[in-house]
């Protein structure tokens, strides 16, 4: 089907125009002459059967309709030239990588390890950006994600890294000396909750075989390390990933005197879309963290 579009010259020609209103500096930034410009806004004009400029002597002012149709000119010749450069400067083998993580994931586990990757592949730039829901690829500028779930996200391809495994860690001054305690004492603190997480804790109690009579309440916070910093100055106890408190816990300033851990319904899974997998980039960052032993200390 044919698109019913008007020329792309006066396109550019309004857009430049709606930018200076003004013919002539048009005309200097399209290397055209200004009644080259003016005619090419008049034939847009009346192919839109529109008046998109008010011509007041020497000077240009946008009509409402000239107003909102500048807008959206402008949001599609910059979406065009963004792609049109990716293509120029072949994406594909772009040094950059740009890798999306969860905060906590990034600064407890994976930063730690970025060295080793940077040192086998130098060549290649890394960026790291960070969410607390998963990726959206068609809108953010991400290459591969780690995320964190049941692996149930659509048009993409996933790749899982690790089971997921959680424990339920205090301070030792909030339990204050007391032994021999058991899951259904949990209930006796204030119990700690992640934003995105609000499920951890009914899912705990219910491994434990733990009976809740009314709905579990407490301070909820939007970030692990948020969380941790809490259970660290005693406010309450935390549902966690013990990788991610491994040095409170060897130093004794958390403690899990609740049971062990336990393994949680969702994990940790490698995301990227069919396209981007096919990029070396890629494909080495995948090798790389594949090759790591996710349950070392």
């Amino acid at each position: 089907m044919r698109r019913h579009l008007p020329t792309f010259t006066s396109l550019l020609c309004f857009d430049a125009s709606a930018r200076h209103l003004n013919f002539t500096r048009a005309a200097e930034e399209l290397n055209l002459t200004q009644s080259a410009v003016s005619r090419q806004v008049r034939n847009l004009e009346e192919f839109v059967q529109a008046e998109l400029f008010h011509r007041i002597k020497k000077k240009l002012e946008l009509t409402e309709e000239g107003i909102s149709y500048a807008e959206a000119v402008s949001t599609h010749l910059n979406a065009l030239e963004s792609e049109t450069l990716k293509l120029i400067t072949n994406d594909q083998n772009d040094i950059r990588l740009n890798v999306g993580t969860f905060p906590t994931f990034g600064s407890r586990w994976l930063i730690p390890k970025l060295n080793r990757f940077t040192q086998k592949y130098p060549n290649i730039q890394l960026n790291l950006t960070t969410g607390l829901t998963a990726f959206d690829f068609t809108t953010q500028d991400v290459d591969i994600a780690i995320q964190h779930g049941d692996g149930n996200w659509p048009d993409v391809e996933i790749k899982k890294l690790i089971d997921e495994t959680v424990v339920a860690a205090c301070a030792p001054s909030l339990v204050d000396g007391r032994t021999g305690l058991e899951p259904k004492d949990v209930l006796d603190f204030s119990l700690l909750n992640l934003q995105t997480r609000m499920y951890a804790w009914p899912e705990w109690l219910a491994h434990q075989d733990v009976t809740i009579k009314s709905r579990i309440t407490g301070p909820t916070f939007e970030t692990f390390s948020m969380m941790i910093r809490a259970a660290l100055s005693g406010l309450g106890i935390a549902i966690v990933p013990p990788m991610f408190i491994e040095d409170e816990l060897a130093s004794g300033r958390l403690i899990s005197p609740f049971g062990p851990e336990i393994k949680s319904q969702r994990g940790y899974y490698l995301v990227t879309t069919a396209k981007k997998k096919k990029m070396e980039k890629v494909k080495a960052f995948s090798a790389w963290i594949d090759s790591i032993n996710l349950t070392e200390n």
